[in-house]
């Protein structure tokens, strides 16, 4: 009875769900984005020579290690729009300023855990390569830019490809301030037939997929480097 049930809802609310994969999907991926992008400035910051700098990219970086993501997307999504800070509405995206704060709580918080994740990779990369390199000519930006960063990163592809797969997984926490994620549409289908426990195991069984398909994609790529390597 369960899985007949299970499967009458999925003929019945796919529609639901795709729209769910579809908004998680863009939210993790804009997600990763802009916190790994984030996270190389954090990350450089914190290796710094300059103190204030090093200092300020660590208190980032440890606060928000150090308070619940539920909090930062409360604060943001409600605390900003109360001291005059607020998205802008456009009109041809539906719910843009609740994607807006979603996507800008989940970035800063993946940054604090991606820059780490970075600052342990370049730390991994020989110390010769930046004397190598400043010996070419390159001053010591082009140097961490051109050099030590492309070597870093294919050293943490794979705690990268994790962090991915943990964004997938967190992103139900924005159905909260109602972004029609897949655990907001699993919500509202419960709400229609009331059969929560067969909602809840379709809801599952998809973000198993989607992670196991990243987590093997990710796989994939980190074979191909290695083999580049050889």
């Amino acid at each position: 009875m369960f899985f007949t049930n299970v499967w009458s809802t999925i003929t019945r609310y796919y529609n639901f769900f795709l729209e769910g994969v579809q908004n998680t999907l863009i939210i993790a991926v804009f997600t990763v984005l802009f916190g790994t992008l984030l996270g190389i400035l954090l990350a450089v910051a914190k290796m710094s020579n300059f103190k204030p700098l090093k200092w300020l990219s660590t208190a980032y970086i440890e606060f928000f290690r150090g308070t619940p993501l539920m909090v930062q997307l409360m604060f943001i999504f409600y605390g900003l729009p109360m001291i005059g800070i607020t998205f802008p509405e456009i009109p041809f995206i539906e719910n843009f300023q609740r994607f807006a704060a979603g996507i800008v709580a989940m970035s800063l918080n993946s940054a604090a855990y991606v820059a780490e994740v970075i600052r342990s990779g370049i730390q991994a990369v020989d110390v010769g390569q930046m004397e190598a390199s400043r010996s070419l000519g390159f001053n010591k930006a082009q140097s961490m830019l051109l050099v030590i960063l492309p070597q870093a990163i294919k050293n943490i592809l794979p705690a990268l490809g994790n962090e991915f797969v943990t964004v997938i997984k967190e992103s139900s926490i924005v159905s909260v301030i109602g972004i029609a994620d897949l655990m907001y549409r699993t919500n509202g289908v419960k709400a229609k037939n009331y059969k929560t426990l067969e909602c809840l195991f379709i809801a599952a069984i998809i973000y198993f997929i989607l992670t196991f398909v990243s987590s093997r994609l990710i796989a994939l790529m980190e074979r191909r480097m290695n083999r580049a390597r050889k």
